[in-house]
């Protein structure tokens, strides 16, 4: 397959993740272990040997596009051209929590979403593999998965072992500043707090967002982090809110703040930063000398899923290296498919080559090393810790 150049947007350029939990909050005030479904009633009879097709809903700007058509997806014909599989490619979820509510519903009564293959973050992805809303994947039917998943996201604590859930793509929360504005590096999370950037840093909004940089500022261990580790981060955050250190709180709207001059450094997600270089070589990502959050928004066959055979397969499609390669050179966010990058070194196409050696696509070790999968917020941490951070963000 002909590897394409940077496209001129990233998903998260346009749609904010929100994160505030308030769905779930909900359900828990309801009783969610009323709505847990037992493992031998998660499946329902497959028809995929019979019925060649598969309901896929995703994010908008998620899959590679044909530049002059964009309504072609060039990876995903090539899946229907090889396997026979028609696949009903939805772009219906722009955030986290809004589809949670859609499909919940059907969820918790046992009764089918109509979808056979869903993407969500993956502290998202911990509601749905808690309450048993998502059926294990028959490995045998993956052996790319098998073979090319990248070690770092093989067992989150959410899902030991990647039994239920595969990684779509992956990113990094990290700190982005303008290094000809600051007139300076920024190297660690405290030196967001230095009084040169007064009134011009914004932190991400979302608790599932920011808080596990923060932590990581701290010299906490995000994998295994504590109450009281959150509660120290939401003091220093009150605290800074308070001496006007702390712009605003925002969801992918800092881009617009960085690139005017309004904000000096921000959170931020790796796969925006390509296209905001690309745009200014002033931008840069760091990954401060404490660490980042590695995360990713995964793949997951919902309950009752007609096409499970179907779904298994396409995952395991896009996890053949070359097909992985067409990806990441399109959706330009890390690549869960290390063996990826040999591709894309090889491309005769400038550009893509390039990719291969861009560590916010393909983190070498020395990033890696500084790189953790947080632990994500529980249901009984939930409604309190997201009340407190809403408070201090303004939601």
């Amino acid at each position: 397959m002909p590897l394409k150049t940077i496209p001129p947007l990233s998903r998260r350029t346009l749609l904010r993740a929100l994160g505030s939990g308030a769905v779930l909050g909900g359900l828990t005030g309801c009783g969610v272990p009323a709505a847990y479904v037992r493992p031998e009633d998660r499946a329902a009879v497959d028809l995929s040997s019979t019925d060649q097709r598969l309901n896929w809903a995703n994010w908008p700007l998620y899959i590679d596009t044909d530049d002059e058509r964009p309504s072609r997806r060039p990876t995903l014909e090539a899946f229907e051209k090889r396997t026979g599989i028609s696949v009903e490619y939805v772009e219906e979820i722009n955030d986290n929590d809004e589809f949670f509510g859609k499909i919940s519903p059907a969820l918790m009564n046992h009764q089918p979403t109509g979808r056979d293959l869903i993407v969500v973050s993956d502290w998202m992805s911990a509601r749905f593999v808690r309450l048993g809303w998502v059926q294990e994947m028959d490995r045998a039917r993956q052996p790319n998965v098998t073979r090319y998943l990248d070690p770092q996201l093989r067992s989150p604590a959410f899902d030991p072992g990647r039994t239920c859930t595969v990684p779509w793509q992956s990113g990094i929360t990290g700190i982005v500043y303008n290094r000809r504005r600051t007139g300076r590096e920024i190297r660690q999370v405290s030196d967001l707090w230095a009084s040169d950037l007064k009134g011009r840093v914004t932190l991400l909004s979302g608790l599932d967002e920011a808080f596990a940089l923060l932590m990581q500022g701290n010299g906490v261990d995000i994998t295994r982090w504590t109450a009281d580790d959150f509660h120290t981060v939401c003091d220093q955050v009150e605290q800074q809110v308070k001496a006007g250190q702390i712009r605003r709180f925002t969801g992918n709207d800092y881009i617009k703040d960085l690139s005017s001059g309004d904000v000096l450094a921000c959170q931020a997600y790796s796969g925006d930063v390509i296209q905001l270089q690309a745009d200014d070589p002033d931008i840069q990502f760091v990954v401060p000398e404490e660490g980042a959050e590695l995360w990713s928004e995964s793949l997951m066959i919902p309950d009752l899923a007609r096409h499970k055979a179907n779904a298994e397969r396409l995952i395991d499609y896009y996890y053949d290296p070359e097909v992985a390669a067409e990806l990441a050179a399109w959706v330009n966010y890390v690549c869960p498919v290390p063996a990826a990058r040999d591709v894309l070194a090889s491309a005769q196409d400038e550009a893509s080559a390039a990719l291969a050696e861009n560590p916010l696509i393909f983190p070498d070790e020395e990033m890696r090393s500084r790189l953790a999968v947080a632990r994500d917020v529980d249901p009984d941490e939930r409604v309190e810790f997201g009340k407190r951070w809403n408070q201090i963000a303004g939601l």
